[in-house]
Order: structure tokens, then sequence, then C-alpha cells
């Protein structure tokens, strides 16, 4: 019960205990609560790690093809030169 009115911005300096069930009542809707908000917090976490890994093999597929570019055109300039040679 302390925690709950911390939460909610109170200060109780004394708290009268609660009976039984409700103390069994909020304790289950306090793990309810922090199980959703873990749930969606590793939802969130797992997005972002996919978006990352996405962006990554992007960036390193682009890499690629503009290697293979740079290297396709380097061959056809030697091409060129040996053509211009003759």
């Amino acid at each position: 019960m302390r925690a709950k009115l911390r939460l909610m911005g109170f200060r109780a300096a004394a708290v009268k205990p609660l009976n039984e069930e409700a103390a069994a009542e909020l304790g289950a809707e306090l793990l309810g609560e922090a199980i959703v908000f873990g749930v969606g917090g590793l939802c969130v976490y797992l997005e972002y790690a996919r978006q990352v890994a996405q962006g990554r093999r992007r960036d390193e597929q682009q890499a690629a093809a503009l290697h293979d570019l740079q290297l396709r055109l380097q061959h056809l300039q030697e091409r060129l030169d040996a053509m211009a040679g003759q």
C-alpha cells in the first residue's frame, strides 16, 4: 500500500494494515501490471533490435553493390585503356 501511495505521489507515514483479501487483490493487480509492462518493454526492445539489424544488412548490401560496381568500372576502364593503346 505504501508503494502504491508513493507511486501516486502521496506521502503517508502510517498506513493502516489491509485485510488479507484486499492485500492479495492489490498484489495480484501490481504483479499483473508489472508483467504487462515488462512484456511491452520487451516487445519494444525486440522491434528496435530487429530494425537495427535490418538497417545493418541493408547497409552491407549497398556497400557490396557499390564495391561490385567499382570493380566493373575499373575493369571497363582497363579495357578502354587497352583499346586506346592499340
